[in-house]
C-alpha cells in the first residue's frame, strides 16, 4: 500500500492561465481539442524528410513546412531556428497571447523550456558543408539544446529567469514541475513552461535502432502492441501564483497541485519490471498535493505502445490505485510521441479534460495486456474530473508525474 500520509503544509496555489500547442493533429488548442473529441489521430508517412524510411515508418509531422512557421512568426529570411525553434515560439507565442499578458516584464518571469532533439534537423543536413559552406555556418550556433530556448526568451522579452530541460521524454513535465517550486517559493510570479521538439533522422533512426518503432499506427496499452510512432509538438502553459492571478482578473484554467519525480535506476532504455520509477513518482506527486489514489478521476498515462513500457506503467498503476484503478488512457496515439515535449502536450490535454469534463480515448485499443487486464478508455468519456494524473516517462529512469486539478 503506497504512503499516502496527507502533507498538511499549506502553500500558494499554482494557477495555469494561458495554453499554447501545435501537434499532429492541430496548429491550436482549439483544433487539438476538436481532433480529440473526434478520435482523428495525425499520424501518417514521413513527408517533410528525406529519408530511406518514408514508407516504413508512421510519424506524427506538424502539417506546416518551416517555410510557412518563418512566415507565421515574421522572421527574416537570414535567421538561423531550427524547427525545434520555430515550433516552440509559435506554441509560446500562443500561449502569452492565451494569458492576456501585455507586458511580460509586469512581474517577475522565467521561461523553463525542454527539447532533447535541439537543433539536430538543422545540423544532420547541414554538418558535411559547415567547413567549406560559410551561409549556412549560422546553423552551428542553433544546434545545442539551449538555443530554442533563448530564442523564445528573447522573442518574449524573457529577461529574469531562461533556462532549458533535456531529461529525455519526461523534459517538459519537469519543467511545469520546476515552474510550480519557483513560484511557490516565491521566487518568480509567474513562468513559462513546456517543452518542444522536431522530428529529425537522428531520432528515427535512433529509435529503429532500438526496435521501438511502429511501422503500423501505434496501440497503446493493447496486448498486441509492437512499438511506437514519433511525432513532433510544442506546447507551453503560463503558470501564475494564483494571487496575482485573482489581481489582473484572469480566467484560471486549471490548477498545478502535484508533482514529482523519480528513478528506478534499472537500465538505460527499459523501465524496470516492478514500475518502481513510476510508482515512486505516482505515490510522492499524491502526497505533494495532499490527494489520495481515490481522488484522481483520470490518468493521462504515458502509454508509448512500447511492449516494456505500458506492461511496466500498468504494474505501477495497479500498486498505487489496487482493484480501483480510475479511468486512464494514453493520447499518444493521436500526436505520435513527441519526446520532450510530450509532457507538455499532455498537460495541455488533461487542462482540456479538467475544462470539458471528458476522457480522452485510447485510440487504436482492442486487447487487455494479460499480465495485468487493464482496459484503458476507448471513446470520449464524458465524467466528473476534478483532479487528473499525467505521467511521463523517460531513458534513464527518470520518471515524473503532475496532477493538474479544475479550477
Amino acid at each position: 500500500m503506497p504512503n499516502t500520509e496527507l502533507n498538511k503544509i499549506k502553500t500558494p496555489r499554482v494557477a495555469i492561465t494561458g495554453m499554447g500547442i501545435i501537434s499532429a493533429i492541430g496548429n491550436s488548442v482549439e483544433s487539438n481539442k476538436k481532433a480529440l473529441f473526434a478520435s482523428e489521430n495525425g499520424i501518417g508517412n514521413i513527408t517533410l524528410i528525406n529519408t530511406i524510411h518514408l514508407d516504413a515508418i508512421k510519424v506524427g509531422e506538424v502539417k506546416l513546412s518551416n517555410e510557412a512557421l518563418i512566415s507565421a512568426l515574421q522572421l527574416s529570411e537570414n535567421n538561423n531556428f531550427s524547427r525545434t525553434a520555430l515550433l516552440g515560439l509559435f506554441a509560446a507565442k500562443a500561449a502569452v497571447k492565451n494569458s492576456g499578458i501585455k507586458d511580460i516584464s509586469a512581474y517577475k518571469t522565467g521561461l523553463i523550456s525542454a527539447t532533447t532533439v535541439g537543433g539536430m534537423d538543422k545540423t544532420e543536413l547541414y554538418l558535411k558543408q559547415f567547413e567549406s559552406n560559410p551561409k549556412i555556418q549560422k546553423y552551428i550556433a542553433s544546434h545545442h539544446a539551449g538555443d530554442s530556448t533563448q530564442k523564445i526568451a528573447d522573442a518574449l522579452g524573457i529577461i529574469d529567469f531562461v533556462t532549458t530541460i533535456s531529461t529525455a521524454c519526461s523534459s517538459a513535465t519537469n519543467a511545469i514541475m520546476l515552474g510550480a517550486r519557483f513560484i511557490k517559493s516565491g521566487k518568480l510570479d509567474r513562468v513559462i513552461v513546456g517543452g518542444t521538439d522536431a522530428l529529425s533522422k537522428f531520432t528515427i533512426n535512433g529509435f529503429k535502432t532500438l526496435m521501438i518503432q511502429s511501422e503500423e499506427l501505434c496501440k497503446p496499452f493493447d496486448a498486441n502492441r509492437n512499438g511506437l510512432n514519433l511525432g513532433e509538438a510544442a506546447a507551453y502553459l503560463v503558470l501564475e501564483s494564483e494571487q496575482i492571478a485573482i489581481k489582473e482578473n484572469k480566467p484560471i484554467l486549471a490548477y498545478v497541485s502535484g508533482y514529482a519525480n523519480a528513478n528506478d535506476a534499472f537500465h538505460q532504455t527499459a523501465s524496470s519490471h516492478n514500475g518502481e520509477g513510476a510508482f515512486l513518482a505516482m505515490d510522492k506527486a499524491l502526497q505533494n498535493a495532499s490527494l489520495l489514489p481515490r481522488d484522481i478521476n483520470y490518468i493521462n498515462a504515458h502509454g508509448t505502445a512500447t511492449p516494456n513500457n505500458d506492461l511496466s506503467e500498468s504494474v505501477a498503476i495497479k500498486r498505487i490505485f489496487e482493484d480501483k484503478v480510475p479511468d486512464f488512457s494514453s493520447t499518444k496515439a493521436f500526436t505520435g510521441h513527441t519526446l520532450a515535449a510530450a509532457g507538455a502536450v499532455e498537460a495541455v490535454f488533461s487542462v482540456l479534460a479538467l475544462q470539458e469534463q471528458v476522457v480522452f480515448p485510447n485510440i487504436n485499443f482492442e486487447t487487455e495486456i494479460p499480465e495485468t487486464g487493464l482496459k484503458p478508455v476507448t471513446e470520449l468519456k464524458r465524467n466528473q474530473i476534478q483532479n487528473v494524473l499525467s505521467n511521463s516517462f523517460g531513458f534513464g529512469g527518470n520518471c515524473s508525474t503532475l496532477i493538474l486539478s479544475k479550477a
